[in-house]
């Protein structure tokens, strides 16, 4: 491998790093610099170029230790066979980038991954070096999360997540099969079990903080995972079935998809064509249905087509009403909290308000349309004081009636 500067590493792997996509975080530990040294405290809050729960934008400082592996998974443009430029950085190098960031203000924490070198104990032990410098040698308070891997010693996956915020193992893709035909040299039975072990591990840590103070903190954001949209034949419907099985068995905080790109020389078993990244988007908002809005992943999966692909031209959870005409309309002034988590266009907190509100009055249609983007989607699903939506038995007319009308765009526009 040529001799490289720092700066020429840091283009190579923090661009080798965009193809992961899960570095959000919350409920994460709170840390403070009260006892007069460390740096980086964010109140447990650090995510990649996003938005944290409170609203604030932050960001995290997003690379690879390396991109050479010893692997060859079909879909990975990092694989062993790939031709692409190849760097690596030591833990050091990792431990001084992170801090010369965060003393810049570029940065509120470090989100760390890698391909396998040598083996996966060997990669391990060098991620772990940086966040145990990072903790202990600089008195980082930030947030780290460590991308593990699930064949390492089950010893070092324990001292990552005491030094890390954020743990996570990357399922790959949603079937057992696409990981069989895809990614040959990884067991889906070694990614479970690694899964099961490390969510053992931080219910018995959260069971020890709940008994002991002086217990040290696991992994206290949880663990997530990722899988690869589109590489395989898996629908929308496998996909939503998958995830919803990750997070019944391990109490994940995400599932996070990422939308399968071409790379260079590709394997001829992977399609030629990226998948539409308005998939990626429509699955994400089927997760928030399962994660907020209370469907289950059965009602969720009824939203997709015969092929089981949610649709592109609206979100799932208006196509999940539009097949269950017979739940609507709903009474904004009378529904229950879950009736009107269901009503197209109202979002969560859009609810809270409309349960306070109607406390003190009844609520008109306008009252409604001040709380939401748009007042004719959802027109048609509720009743106000002062509006009962006409009756439209046909789906299809009122799919027309709320669906926008595609429009010329201009050539010049001032």
């Amino acid at each position: 491998m040529a001799q490289l500067d720092t700066r020429e590493k840091l283009g190579i792997l923090a661009d080798a790093a965009k193809y992961d996509a899960s570095c959000a975080s919350s409920g994460t530990a709170k840390r403070n610099s009260r006892d007069g040294k460390g740096l980086g405290s964010t109140e447990g809050m650090g995510i990649c170029h996003a938005y944290a729960p409170d609203g604030r934008c932050i960001s995290l400082l997003k690379i690879l230790l390396t991109n050479s592996c010893i692997y060859d998974c079909h879909y990975c443009i990092n694989r062993k066979s790939s031709n692409v430029r190849r760097a690596r950085f030591t833990a050091e190098e990792v431990v001084k980038l992170t801090i010369a960031f965060y003393k810049r203000n570029y940065i509120e924490g470090l989100f760390l991954s890698s391909g396998i070198i040598r083996s996966s104990d060997y990669t391990m032990e060098q991620m772990v070096e940086v966040a145990r410098s990072l903790r202990e040698n600089h008195h980082f308070r930030g947030y780290i999360h460590l991308k593990t891997i699930p064949d390492a010693d089950p010893e070092l996956v324990h001292l990552a997540g005491l030094y890390a915020d954020r743990l996570s193992i990357n399922v790959e893709l949603p079937t057992v099969s696409g990981l069989a035909q895809l990614a040959p040299e990884k067991s889906a039975e070694q990614i479970a079990g690694a899964m099961g072990d490390l969510k053992s591990a931080i219910d018995d840590q959260q069971d020890a903080r709940r008994r002991y103070r002086s217990a040290p903190n696991f992994a206290p954001a949880g663990q997530s995972t990722q899988m690869i949209v589109g590489a395989d034949g898996a629908s929308d419907g496998d996909i939503i079935a998958s995830a919803s099985g990750l997070y019944d068995r391990y109490a994940l905080r995400r599932v996070y998809y990422s939308a399968f790109s071409p790379i260079p020389d590709a394997s001829a078993v992977l399609p030629l064509q990226r998948p539409p990244l308005m998939r990626e988007h429509r699955l994400y908002q089927s997760d928030w249905m399962m994660r907020f809005y209370g469907y289950s992943p059965r009602e969720v999966a009824a939203a997709t087509d015969d092929s089981g692909m949610l649709p592109l031209d609206m979100d799932p959870k208006l196509a999940w009403a539009l097949k269950h005409r017979e739940s609507f309309p709903v009474d904004v002034n009378r529904a229950t909290r879950e009736q009107l988590l269901r009503v197209p266009g109202l979002g969560t907190k859009a609810v809270a308000s409309i349960l306070t509100s109607r406390r003190w009055r009844r609520l008109r249609l306008d009252d409604v349309g001040r709380l939401t983007v748009s007042i004719a989607k959802i027109r048609p699903f509720l009743i106000a004081a002062d509006w009962t939506p006409a009756r439209i038995d046909n789906g299809a007319d009122l799919r027309l009636a709320i669906t926008p009308k595609p429009k010329q765009m201009e050539l010049f526009v001032a």
